[in-house]
């Protein structure tokens, strides 16, 4: 394999384990409580405290990478990622645990946002970088698929300790690999001192809103402590942009929102997670808890929608060539949409057999959004790639955990209303439940007119710089982008 198959094999890798712990720990969760006699805020923190931190430091990891140097940034969160792995599978303590979660989401803060950085500087822009980016983005989807499955494996039949050791080898063998053949990058006119008040401002201010969606649910949307945290999270957003407005050295240029593209893209994929999150959220219940099926029966009814969305990921590029993203990435959120809504037609009889349609449909959908991404990073100055690639992930993670907020209240609010009229609970949930996913079905069509609107012109192959691009250059060879065919 070339070196630049070799780069991207690495960042792939390091995208599979920080996905993956987004949710592998959901199904064994069960075996943790037993083990460690764990109380219900415990078990929520275990959860919570790796979403909490990458959330919050998803912004700031990606400009580190534009000004340290994307390689020396990703090494450095893949090192802190495997070592906290080590240190959750060995606890024997909720403390100890919780801890090393948290630390766990400050390395894949550091590693997430720089493996998009370094597919951006590697690949030439057009179809080499999409092609990158379609199977960046298909090892993602598996990861999100397998984690459930895994976790229920693993902590069934080994113990729940293995959800980590898992990453230690894989980490230490990426690490050696990436060392080996990711060339250092960064833009020579990124600034190189760093713009510490606008990094603690949106740190604090997503970790404020990422605390608020995470707990208010059990303290309650109108308690005192969420309340004030969502107030502080809108005023310390309004001293970020003040802030960066007046900034001879801003951690994110705001004229990034100037770009069409960029905007477009950006507002398409909070819609697509917050509608895509939320279901997969309630989905997961609605395996278990209507149809009766295992943690890791319901873990695998998602692995045949990863496969296809894994597949059609791969295969996003060549359609995208050949039809334009701004057609295809709305078409796919239309269908994306249409399958989310059909599973509303579903009821408590359902099995295998008839949720495999629409969740193939909803995998062919999320595979061909790929494009979005490519279109965002090809629409960027190189020299942006780390920060832009920060507020795109920074996007996803909270617009889902918005979504599972909403759409949970949605829920909630559906199945009172009909336990109120005399239905069972089963029906009352499957009434919310319905409701819900119509919902996210119409927030991801919304998506597809966002990207509609955004895409509308663009093509995988056009040379698409921004203002005030300039060229890469290596740490010290100043070399070009490195092609994928070469």
């Amino acid at each position: 394999m070339k070196r630049p198959g070799l780069t991207l094999l690495a960042v792939a890798l390091a995208t599979f384990m920080s996905y993956l712990d987004n949710n592998i720990i959901n199904v064994a969760i069960p075996a943790i409580e037993r083990d460690l006699h764990l109380t219900t805020s415990g078990m929520e923190w275990i959860v919570s405290s790796y979403i909490l931190v990458f959330a919050s430091l998803l912004l700031a990891g990606g400009r580190l990478a534009d000004v340290w140097g994307r390689k020396r940034v990703f090494l450095i969160g893949l090192a802190i990622f495997t070592g906290a792995s080590l240190a959750a599978g060995f606890a024997g303590s909720v403390d100890v645990l919780v801890a090393s979660r948290a630390v766990q989401g400050l390395g894949a803060a550091l590693m997430t946002p720089t493996t998009l950085a370094i597919i951006s500087a590697t690949f030439a822009e057009g179809r080499q970088r999409a092609a990158a980016v379609g199977i960046w983005s298909a090892v993602g989807a598996l990861a999100l698929a397998v984690g459930p499955l895994l976790g229920g494996l693993l902590s069934e039949y080994l113990s729940w300790g293995w959800i980590f050791f898992i990453n230690v080898p894989v980490g230490i063998a990426t690490f050696v690999l990436a060392a080996a053949v990711i060339t250092e990058s960064r833009n020579p006119q990124t600034p190189r001192r760093f713009d510490v008040p606008g990094v603690l401002t949106s740190a604090f201010a997503l970790f404020a809103l990422t605390f608020a969606l995470i707990e208010g649910h059990d303290r309650g949307w109108t308690s005192p402590v969420i309340l004030g945290c969502f107030a502080v999270a809108a005023a310390l957003a309004v001293a970020f942009v003040l802030i960066e407005r007046r900034s001879a050295e801003p951690m994110v240029a705001l004229s990034l929102f100037r770009e069409r593209v960029f905007t477009g893209g950006v507002l398409a994929l909070m819609m697509w997670a917050f509608g895509l999150f939320g279901i997969y959220f309630f989905t997961s219940l609605y395996l278990q808890g209507v149809l009766g099926f295992s943690p890791t029966e319901a873990g695998a009814a998602f692995v045949p929608m990863a496969l296809l969305m894994a597949g059609s990921a791969v295969v996003s590029e060549r359609i995208s060539h050949r039809f334009g993203a701004g057609r295809v990435v709305p078409v796919a959120m239309l269908l994306m949409a249409g399958g989310i809504a059909s599973v509303s037609l579903l009821g408590a009889d359902a099995g295998f057999a008839s949720l495999m349609p629409a969740f193939a449909v909803i995998g062919v959908g999320g595979g061909l959004t790929v494009p979005l991404t490519a279109s965002v990073l090809d629409s960027m100055p190189r020299g942006e790639a780390g920060v832009a690639s920060g507020i795109f992930n920074a996007t996803r993670e909270v617009a889902g955990l918005l979504g599972i907020t909403v759409i949970g209240a949605v829920l909630t609010a559906r199945q009172g209303a009909l336990l109120a009229a005399g239905q069972t609970p089963t029906d009352a949930f499957l009434g919310g439940y319905r409701a819900g996913l119509l919902l996210a079905g119409a927030l991801v069509a919304a998506g597809g007119v966002a990207a509609f609107v955004g895409l509308r012109t663009v093509r995988v192959g056009r040379h698409a710089t921004g203002a005030g691009a300039a060229p890469e250059t290596g740490s010290e060879t100043g070399s070009e982008p490195v092609a994928l065919a070469r």
